[in-house]
């Protein structure tokens, strides 16, 4: 009896399997993934095509139906009905685990106020391994996924989040790339990143640098699929006694009042009117 078999003789409701696919190698699929995609009445799939290739590598032969972020909506409905029945469903994306920025949270929300059972299996997330390959603290570490769309949208965001000094994680298309380090330096300042290319792919490379030397001389190749890692924000905190003292300790060595302050900016993350404000006592 497999362990598919054992729930339903406990549980008459289907259960909504939430299966994490290969984000680049093939074989990085796990046997219980194989054996629940094997058993499961249908697939919800982000990509029939794509997922397609993935079914026949394992001879599972399961029936599939379109599940994307266009027509979520419309299938929860009746996902939702065939749990009822009693049919087992699972849910992939393209590659990784469904629900990290891809869709299937508003079905598992309506699947847990139906009192189904959701179970994720545990796999494949590209984040993962580009975190723990960058180097930083893993202690704590902050998931930013895709920021919006929206220009001011995105600016709004990584100002909410310049202060946290846990690694941010971000996930960006190739076309935006090179923008997107522009606007990383622009508001977050000059910090290590480590930026992974095509995890777990024939091609993976994970670059060590910094944001400043990424805008001036990248030499990333610009194509395929990217997990980027930045450096949380490790400026000294410094009292408003401390801030003068540094004001006062850079004009005194000859640097100009807005150099001095420019420079305090940099190293503390401190708004400029308010490090312009005591500047203005240094001359006092």
């Amino acid at each position: 009896m497999s362990k598919i078999e054992s729930k339903k003789m406990q549980n008459k409701k289907g259960i909504l399997y939430l299966v994490p696919t290969p984000v680049g190698n093939l074989q990085d699929m796990t046997y219980r993934a194989v054996e629940v995609l094997k058993n499961v009445a249908f697939i919800g799939a982000e990509d029939t095509r794509t997922s397609g290739k993935l079914l026949k590598h394992y001879e599972i032969f399961t029936r599939m139906i379109s599940y994307h972020k266009f027509n979520e909506q419309s299938r929860v409905k009746m996902i939702l009905e065939e749990l009822a029945k009693g049919n087992d469903i699972a849910i992939i994306s393209d590659a990784g685990t469904p629900g990290i920025s891809d869709p299937s949270n508003i079905l598992v929300k309506s699947a847990i106020e139906g009192n189904f059972i959701v179970s994720a299996l545990p796999g494949a997330t590209a984040f993962v391994p580009a975190l723990v390959s960058s180097g930083f603290s893993t202690d704590n570490f902050y998931f930013a996924g895709f920021l919006p769309e929206k220009e001011s949208s995105r600016f709004q965001k990584l100002e909410r989040i310049k202060s946290i000094e846990s690694p941010l994680v971000f996930y960006e298309a190739p076309h935006r790339l090179q923008k997107f380090f522009l606007q990383l330096y622009e508001i977050l300042g000059n910090r290590k990143i480590s930026v992974a290319r095509e995890i777990s792919k024939k091609f993976e490379t994970i670059y060590y640098t910094n944001l400043k030397d990424l805008v001036s001389k990248s030499e990333i190749k610009i194509k395929g699929e990217f997990v980027i890692v930045v450096d949380g924000n490790l400026q000294k905190k410094l009292s408003d006694n401390e801030i003068l003292t540094e004001l006062t300790s850079l004009i005194m060595s000859g640097k100009s009042k807005k150099d001095a302050v420019k420079e305090v900016c940099g190293m503390t993350g401190e708004a400029k009117n308010k490090v312009y404000r005591l500047s203005l006592k240094v001359s006092e």
